[in-house]
């Protein structure tokens, strides 16, 4: 078994017009090119966001059975990555008209304002179940705020020129991974959740066969993975930056939302008090 169980394959009447949609939208942008910079990638972490949001919902069953196939996972991404990429387009055509003050805001008010509506959906049915439990949410995102800044620092003095070129994206990145490390170091130590990543599931059982073991569990191990592996992205990517920043930093920004996507999922079932 190479993929997380779960993943389920919709129907062709739903993968052929939603890959139609998302070749479309991609061929569009393509021809249009809008600028990519640091401000652009942070314009889509809502979307990022959002994307593990839906697919929470979907888990618990918020979905009509008519459209639940568009937010399965892993169909629930490319949804969401075709409506930005609509978003990108829009944006682009309202501040060509002059009717946005830039791109990236217009895409990323939107995005936020569709994030924060369906988080705050998800929260208040954990609240309504009575299984809303913030504490390790909260707890997960102050130490991955510590572990990420300390890698970030520690990047900056070891190759300064690397942090100065990939900026805030590369940050973004080691944050991201940060995020999906610690969230599922908490989930599987503390919380007894089931990892269903095979690779990370390996990971964490020869955490579990470490010394270190009965003392701080076996999480850490991946986090110390999933945060080096991010570093080491990002040191690759510097040249690519210098002489390709627009492509660079698309690459970089779907690399973050591997990681940011999967932490942000596990934030939310940690909340809502599922596989918990």
């Amino acid at each position: 078994m190479v993929v997380p169980e779960g993943f389920v394959l919709p129907p062709w009447y739903v993968v052929v017009p939603l890959a139609v949609v998302l070749l479309g939208t991609v061929a569009l942008l393509w021809v249009l090119a809008p600028p990519v910079t640091d401000e652009t990638v942070m314009a889509f972490v809502p979307w990022m966001m959002l994307g593990s949001t839906l697919y929470v919902l979907y888990q618990l069953e918020q979905f009509p059975a008519s459209l639940e196939a568009l937010f399965s996972a892993p169909t629930v991404y490319v949804t969401t990555a075709a409506v930005a990429g609509l978003t990108w387009i829009a944006g682009s055509f309202l501040y060509a008209a002059g009717l946005q003050r830039s791109i990236e805001r217009f895409v990323g008010i939107v995005g936020t304002g569709f994030a924060v509506v369906f988080a705050t959906f998800t929260v208040l049915i954990g609240w309504q179940m009575g299984t809303f439990e913030p504490f390790w949410p909260v707890i997960t995102v102050v130490v991955t705020g510590v572990v990420a800044a300390i890698a970030w620092v520690a990047l900056s003095l070891w190759r300064t020129d690397v942090a100065a070129v990939t900026g805030v994206t590369g940050a973004l990145v080691v944050f991201a991974h940060a995020l999906d490390g610690v969230s599922t170091a908490i989930g599987y130590d503390v919380l007894g959740v089931t990892e269903d990543v095979p690779a990370s599931a390996f990971i964490l059982e020869v955490g579990e066969m470490l010394p270190t073991a009965g003392y701080i569990g076996g999480g850490w191990l991946f986090v110390l993975v999933k945060v080096v592996l991010a570093l080491i992205i990002v040191s690759l990517f510097e040249e690519y930056v210098r002489e390709e920043p627009r492509q660079a930093r698309i690459v970089l920004g779907l690399i973050a939302a591997v990681g940011l996507g999967p932490g942000v999922h596990n934030i939310l079932l940690f909340a809502v008090g599922v596989g918990a």
